[in-house]
């Protein structure tokens, strides 16, 4: 009781939330296979956090997309900006320059968007190895 003779009740609930997961065919017979002796409380987990894996990928491969298309984007808005800015060369001299600036940032995104590439798949290979890690972690009877 407070100092207006009013108790205080403190309650606390846990609640439990529930995430419906599509297990694709493939996850699933990985699993099956890989796991035969494993119970299924294990198995289901395991499908899950694969699962989630394989959705983080795609949405990182989305992002690693849209910021390729971005810099294209980009690079062809400056390419165009530099040849309609020299509008005093000769229409030869334009399209060549066009082409070098063209060509220039074009070889710069592939390198970029190669560079983007490996580094989801080190991310993706880097996430592989933790969840199999996890999930080979000795486990703790309780």
């Amino acid at each position: 009781m407070n100092d207006n003779n009013i108790e205080i009740i403190e309650s606390v609930e846990t609640v439990e939330s529930i995430v419906v997961v599509e297990i694709s065919s493939q996850t699933d017979e990985i699993v099956e296979v890989e796991m035969a002796g494993e119970t299924d409380e294990v198995k289901r987990e395991t499908k899950a956090l694969i699962e989630a894996l394989r959705r983080r990928a795609q949405a990182e491969a989305e992002t690693a997309g849209t910021f390729t298309r971005e810099t294209y984007l980009n690079a062809v808005r400056k390419a165009r900006a530099a040849i309609e800015g020299e509008k005093i060369m000769d229409k030869d001299a334009r399209l060549e320059y066009f082409w070098v600036v063209f060509k220039d940032e074009t070889e710069k995104n592939w390198h970029l968007m190669m560079k983007d590439f490996v580094d989801f798949s080190v991310r993706l290979q880097n996430a592989a190895k933790a969840a199999w890690e996890a999930f080979n972690a000795p486990r703790h009877q309780g």
